[in-house]
């Protein structure tokens, strides 16, 4: 079982979203017995709040569940158990690897959009952020970059398989 960890700042729009995207397509293509899904945060901040609205709209708009969540920080053990720490912008690669223990020793942290277009191109890519609605408003371009990239890391996942 491949075990992903989606991470933003707050846990409550871009990793929730990208929890709930991700198990949703995995299920789709019926491999969800494949992947173990996660999402958390790297600040305190939100913590045991649930999804924010705009998510959770956005979601129900594209006939996505939104999976059941409240938002938790990211630890070291997280980093310890987990095969993909997948975050959303740059300073939560930052934080993410702050929070394991001062780098990516390991190789497991990874910025979404890295992933984007991996179906068709077969390869990683220097990637932008996932802009944070939170500050934006625009959750339609934060849900289009999260599918983009989720449909690229599930192929990247499945052939690393």
């Amino acid at each position: 079982m491949t075990k992903v960890l989606f991470v933003c700042h707050g846990n409550i729009c871009r990793s929730t979203m990208a929890e709930s995207v991700f198990t949703y397509l995995a299920d789709r293509q019926g491999l969800a017995d494949l992947f173990e899904i996660d999402s958390a945060a790297t600040s305190r901040e939100e913590i045991g709040n649930g999804p924010h609205y705009g998510t959770i709209r956005r979601l129900g708009q594209a006939g996505i569940p939104v999976v059941p969540h409240r938002a938790r920080q990211m630890t070291r053990d997280d980093y310890l158990y987990y095969d993909y720490l997948i975050g959303m912008d740059t300073a939560n690669i930052r934080n993410m690897a702050r929070i394991a223990g001062g780098s990516d020793e390991a190789g497991k942290i990874y910025k979404l959009l890295s992933f984007a277009d991996y179906e068709k191109c077969g390869k990683l890519k220097e990637a932008r952020d996932v802009a944070d609605p939170w500050y934006t408003g625009d959750f339609e371009a934060t849900y289009q970059d999260v599918r983009k990239g989720c449909e690229g890391f599930l192929a990247f996942a499945l052939e690393k398989k």
